[in-house]
């Protein structure tokens, strides 16, 4: 009796162990007939931002190829290691997009994309992401009015550092009332963004420059 336990027991565990190759195997074939639309799909959403943001007339190269890593910093408040993409025309540069994080939304991160132009002036900004309450704090998105594009053509040499904050702060930046966290947030976001862009510009171009040369 003992035997035919054993034998029971050994047949099992070779059952268990053939649907468990057959079940890896497929999901192996499912990933790997999914993976490429799955990354077309990402990049013609990534790409189709890029273009609310920055107009394809101020660049011709490969923004998804052309990029510069940058390490985690404060003024762009990214915790992990984030990419900068950098535009040209005709192999000058134009400008670059950036990701920022605001961290003291009111109900969390708001994590934003900046194109920056060569001058350093904003070409425009988007929300990629936030926790904002509906119907309040989420007309930052531009889905939801127009209030994100009052960065359009802002820079640190237009505005004064006095004056990026909302205006309830005696900044010049409308909001909307009983929502004052959310824009204060995001316009703080977008200022250090432009610092760090102000600071940083020559080191991010010249990398870019490098790397272009190296492929």
């Amino acid at each position: 009796m003992q035997e035919t336990i054993f034998k029971h027991a050994i047949k099992t565990a070779i059952t268990l162990v053939a649907f468990a190759f057959v079940g890896t195997a497929m999901l192996a074939y499912v990933f790997n007939i999914t993976r490429a639309p799955i990354e077309a799909s990402e990049k013609e959403a990534r790409l189709a931002l890029f273009k609310e943001i920055l107009p394809e007339s101020t660049y011709n190269n490969d923004l998804l190829k052309d990029t510069v890593e940058i390490a985690p910093n404060e003024q762009l408040g990214n915790r992990q290691p984030t990419v900068a993409n950098i535009a040209k025309l005709n192999n000058k540069t134009a400008g670059v997009i950036l990701e920022s994080i605001a961290h003291d939304g009111y109900s969390g991160d708001i994590k934003l994309l900046i194109a920056i132009r060569a001058d350093g002036s904003i070409s425009g900004v988007r929300v990629l992401a936030h926790k904002e309450t509906p119907g309040l704090g989420d007309y930052i998105e531009v889905a939801r009015g127009n209030w994100i594009k009052l960065f359009n053509d802002e820079s640190v040499n237009k505005t004064p550092a006095t004056q990026w904050q909302v205006k309830k702060d005696g900044g010049k930046f409308d909001y909307m009332v009983g929502a004052t966290i959310t824009p204060r947030a995001v316009v703080k976001a977008v200022f250090k963004a432009l610092q760090f862009y102000d600071a940083n510009k020559t080191t991010l171009f010249a990398v870019a420059k490098v790397e272009s040369n190296g492929q």
